[in-house]
């Protein structure tokens, strides 16, 4: 199985490329740190831009030291490239640090992942087959709870992600209990901790969790437990804020089921439909740290990085452990990280298990373009990258946050 499809197979779908070169942009600019060492990285990013994403940006860190490099552009209208300090919304990587917040709440006595939904936010799952008293916190956060996906419905399909209702909608304000009560109008995906299946529904319910055990609002956590000991200064948890902070580039999408048709600038909306599912905006810098300190056990204990890391299968190649993907790539190496998919935005991030070797990128349009291939291409070589080049891109699908 690819790696287009492993890696993000969870979160994304994958669709046929086929776009004009209008989109083509200028030559890749590269701030030199082990030169030769990225090669095969720097084709894929040239390779999204040919296949008809606006820009990338993305950096790595090795034993060599830390390299970052961008293609394309940031802004169609001025041409004005990408920069390797973009800020940029991250999507369903924030999955990883609300996880990350409830694991450090468990370490501190204050609730347990054997507790069921229910206990902290009683009536809220119930309806239609959802019962709350059935499912633990560890089965929100492993995707295991049988809850269904409140962005796989139809009508908020079409409110949220669909040219025309986009552009009415764009700034409405969610409230998390909206989105729950949504997913609760329809029937379970299966009984709770029977099968495995990706749901945003699952992170909404694990910030509810949060505020409820610390009275306030889970991006206060968020802040508080990793941004500022990490001294994460590009990331943010925006809550109702419809703008990206600079330095940022502008966020394309087609606004559509197909590849095709006009381009939309989409970089204005109020992410409270995402909530804790995928709110969070940073950079590509503030991901390789993240990851990095995650992995390495700087913000968990031994016991709750474990538990994080105990994963379910997804597929052949990919577990989901705790708000964490684990994917092994064709030569071998395994990477521990998390995607992300929001409007006009794809963004992965991923480090080897012992933190030595990190990757995170981003691509300001959601319809085109292999984040598999640049992953496969950093940390197999080049081989493997040019392999993936004919297959089809990861695209943003219309129906979910991913």
């Amino acid at each position: 199985m690819s790696v287009c499809t492993t890696i993000r197979t969870a979160l994304v779908a994958a669709t046929a490329v086929a776009l004009p070169m209008a989109l083509a942009a200028p030559a890749l600019a590269a701030t030199p740190a082990g030169a030769g060492h990225h090669d095969a990285t720097r084709e894929a990013m040239e390779a999204a831009v040919d296949a008809g994403v606006p820009g990338v940006t993305a950096t790595a860190k090795d034993g060599h030291g830390t390299w970052s490099a961008t293609a394309g552009v940031g802004n169609l209208e001025t041409r004005k490239p990408r920069s390797a300090e973009d800020r940029y919304r991250v999507g369903s990587i924030t999955k990883t640090f609300v996880a990350t917040v409830l694991l450090q709440l468990e370490a501190q006595g204050r609730l347990s992942l054997d507790d069921t939904v229910e206990k902290w936010l009683p009536g809220l799952v119930r309806g239609n087959g959802h019962d709350g008293g059935r499912i633990t916190l560890r089965q929100l956060l492993n995707h295991t709870s049988g809850i269904f996906n409140y962005t796989a419905d139809q009508d908020f399909g079409r409110t949220y992600f669909l040219k025309d209702g986009f552009f009415k909608h764009r700034y409405d304000t969610k409230k998390p209990e909206e989105l729950v009560a949504l997913a609760m109008t329809h029937e379970p995906d299966f009984e709770p901790g029977t099968s495995w299946r990706y749901s945003n529904t699952n992170f909404v319910l694990a910030g509810m969790v949060i505020e409820e055990v610390t009275g306030r609002p889970y991006g206060d956590a968020i802040r508080e437990r990793v941004i500022k000991p990490l001294h994460l200064t590009a990331t943010s948890v925006p809550g109702t804020r419809v703008t990206v902070p600079g330095p940022s580039s502008r966020a394309y999408s087609k606004l559509a089921l197909t590849t095709t048709g006009p381009t939309y600038d989409v970089t204005n909306l109020n992410p409270s439909i995402a909530y804790a599912a995928g709110e969070m905006i940073s950079n590509s810098t503030d991901l390789g740290r993240f990851y990095t300190a995650l992995l390495r056990g700087r913000l968990l204990p031994r016991e709750q990085l474990a538990e994080m890391t105990t994963t379910v299968p997804v597929n052949e190649a990919t577990g989901y452990g705790l708000g964490l993907m684990k994917t092994e790539l064709s030569c071998g190496v395994t990477v521990w990280g998390h995607g992300g998919g929001i409007h006009g935005s794809l963004s992965e991030a991923v480090t080897t298990k012992d933190g030595r070797h990190s990757l995170a990128l981003n691509y300001n349009g959601d319809w085109s373009g292999s984040t598999g291939a640049l992953i496969e291409a950093e940390f197999c070589g080049k081989e493997q990258a040019t392999k993936l080049r004919g297959e089809p891109g990861v695209r943003f699908a219309p129906s979910r946050i991913g």
